[in-house]
């Protein structure tokens, strides 16, 4: 596995606070290596390490709850600091009693858990500012070209728009032994894991709901499309259960919900929202007779590219002409439209028409797939293979 530097460095500054260090994200985008990686780093300069796996039953016979958690670490941990990484802590019960002890004994508490489990408004409740959190995503395309060469192999960009970056997913050779691991692991962190977390009883709906939303990444959604969609199927469905389901989504870490931002108001709006999925996989797993959703997943993969690269993402209302992202980080703003192709006039037309209006303080941006270079005086157009490999817009 590669060396994820760009987590482990916004990591490396808390290896000897007090805070208890929470390592989140959907299940098996890697964190459970990064946690290892950390370990590695910190054995350079002491042996005062515990590492317990809770996924081996072994360890899980030994330490089980809170008490048999503290009697484990007094009985191991030597004098002076000590470094304490707990991977799918939420395995142990009453596991936020130990770590909240921990913590107060010089000893330095590295967690990972299960998304399903330990989830953002848990550590809220259960550790009240007693932590600092990271969230780990897939892999993006350049750690996916480093991690791909690594094994002999390599992944083109057609194949990252279609099956996304599960790291896992590389290991297999052919694309059925690949769609098959993303099915299981779909069934897994999407069905599973959630219906049995909060015991839903009408499953039929539930799935009904996750799979509209998972085939709606990149477009605008509203609570009412989603019970008009599941009403179109004869299933009554209130408000209220739809908000309550994507929000187990959202907690998930399964989809992110974004805001449009209003050139009128210069504020996000809060009546409607843009979804977009985690990872791209998640629908085109989704998909019927190999139709996959190219040009949404498309938008999805610069998103999750532009969260990756540290950018605030916004949704851009343009006096009711909707402009993909309005970027900011550090004193940078730029406003971007992503299209697959602008060889057709009325894409070129309708992808540059919705920047009209808009002076020149702030940089205009156009990502597509195409070879040309598609650049005016005002916008600058990034061949979606150059996007992929910049590390900031800064860079263009």
């Amino acid at each position: 596995m590669i060396i994820r530097e760009h987590y482990i460095k916004t990591i490396r500054e808390f290896y000897d606070s007090d805070l208890i260090k929470i390592i989140t994200g959907i299940r098996r985008c890697g964190k459970s290596i990064i946690l290892e990686q950390i370990m590695d780093e910190i054995k350079k300069r002491t042996d005062n390490i515990i590492y317990l796996n809770f996924e081996n039953k072994r360890n899980l016979n030994v330490v089980y709850d809170d008490n048999t958690l503290l009697d484990y670490v007094d009985k191991n941990r030597k004098k002076g600091k000590c470094y304490i990484f707990l991977d799918e802590i939420q395995l142990v019960d009453n596991w936020q009693l130990a770590v909240k002890t921990l913590r107060l004994y010089d000893n330095s508490v590295f967690i990972t858990g299960s998304n399903s489990k330990l989830l953002s408004k848990e550590f809220t409740k259960e550790l009240s500012g007693r932590y600092v959190s990271f969230k780990i995503r897939p892999f993006v395309y350049k750690e996916i070209v480093e991690y791909t060469k690594s094994l002999g192999k390599e992944c083109t960009v057609s194949d990252y728009l279609v099956w996304g970056g599960f790291p896992k997913r590389f290991e297999f050779d052919s694309l059925e032994a690949q769609t098959r691991y993303i099915s299981d692991l779909d069934d897994t962190i999407v069905i599973n894991d959630l219906i049995n977390r909060y015991k839903i009883r009408k499953v039929n709906l539930f799935k009904s709901v996750v799979n509209y939303v998972l085939r709606s990444n990149s477009r605008i959604i509203s609570f009412k499309s989603i019970k008009d969609y599941v009403g179109s199927n004869n299933v009554k469905c209130s408000i209220n259960t739809i908000i309550k389901y994507l929000g187990y989504l959202e907690e998930a870490y399964i989809i992110e919900s974004v805001k449009p931002y209003s050139a009128k108001t210069k504020s996000e709006l809060s009546y409607y929202s843009k979804v977009y999925n985690e990872d791209v996989s998640l629908n085109s797993i989704r998909s019927v007779d190999n139709r996959y959703d190219i040009s949404h997943n498309l938008e999805n993969i610069v998103y999750n590219e532009l969260i990756y690269m540290g950018y605030k993402v916004n949704v851009f209302n343009n006096n009711d002409k909707e402009i993909d992202f309005y970027v900011k980080k550090d004193n940078y703003e730029y406003y971007i439209q992503v299209t697959y192709t602008l060889t057709e006039e009325k894409t070129y037309n309708r992808e540059f028409s919705a920047f009209s209006n808009l002076d020149n303080s702030i940089k205009k941006i156009i990502i597509s797939n195409d070879d040309i270079d598609y650049s005016t005086s005002t916008v600058k157009h990034i061949k979606l293979n150059d996007f992929l490999l910049m590390n900031s817009l800064e860079e263009e």
